[in-house]
């Protein structure tokens, strides 16, 4: 018999993770560009709406706010439906709300939307983390994902970029328009990416978790291992007040700090 880890380590690093980490790193472009994108817009908002300097700090305030609630909404539901459907979830919603903010009427409409934008960015990392284990677990590559912070000061200097040419001719609202394209483009690829062989297992879906190592074994070219895939012992999983445990409450304090 064999696990999903020891799979992966037999498969070894190939196309598959190359196609992944692109993938999963272009998330990081969008991320960027949607949480960027307030610091080019808000100068303009400011003066078409007269707007104070702390009503400007709130649209920023309130799209980390969405990203705070959100992310664990989403993680909740990831744990039960998937990661690969949340994420293709989050990105709709994100691409959604992100075009509907280019036609907010007010203020207050704009700082709404940008807060459900945020909420759907957050659920880029449901799926951007699982599938960086995926890479964690070829030992050899660790390295390759120090990688990924390039893909987020692309997204940073593509906005900032946009922003010096779109803003002076067409506005604001047009650099949000173009802004939402690579999130739609990028909803494309989905169809690309399996779901996490952890997360079938962890659902006794243990089909669905054979035939996504084999497909990553045919792009990587290489044999799967010999035997039959084992479904690990039950465990129970990870519950909001295990955080603040005393077993793990300093690290949890440390980690708040630092983020």
């Amino acid at each position: 018999t064999f696990t999903v880890e020891e799979a992966v380590e037999t498969i070894g690093f190939g196309r598959f993770h190359i196609m992944l980490f692109l993938i999963m790193g272009s998330t990081g472009v969008v991320e960027a560009m949607e949480i960027m994108l307030i610091a080019v817009v808000s100068p303009l908002i400011q003066c078409e709406w007269q707007l104070q300097d702390w009503q400007v700090a709130l649209v920023t305030t309130m799209v980390f706010f969405g990203y705070m609630v959100f992310s664990i909404v989403l993680g909740l539901l990831a744990d039960r439906y998937g990661r690969w459907k949340i994420l293709l979830l989050s990105f709709l919603w994100a691409a959604y709300f992100s075009l509907l903010t280019s036609f907010a009427p007010s203020y207050i409409w704009f700082v709404f939307l940008r807060a459900m934008v945020g909420g759907g960015v957050s659920g880029h990392a449901q799926g951007r983390e699982e599938n960086k284990q995926i890479i964690v677990m070829c030992s050899c590559f660790n390295s390759f994902l120090s990688l990924g912070k390039v893909f987020w000061l692309a997204g940073s200097l593509l906005i900032i970029g946009l922003a010096s040419v779109v803003n002076p001719t067409i506005g604001w609202r047009w650099l949000i328009r173009i802004a939402s394209i690579p999130g739609i483009l990028l909803i494309l690829a989905f169809k690309f990416i399996p779901e996490s062989a952890r997360y079938n297992v962890s659902t006794g879906n243990m089909g669905a978790a054979l035939a996504t190592l084999q497909r990553i074994a045919r792009m990587n070219g290489v044999a799967m291992p010999e035997g039959v895939l084992r479904e690990p012992a039950k465990e129970r999983g990870g519950r909001f007040k295990d955080l603040i445990h005393p077993k793990y409450l300093r690290t949890t304090l440390q980690i708040w700090i630092i983020w």
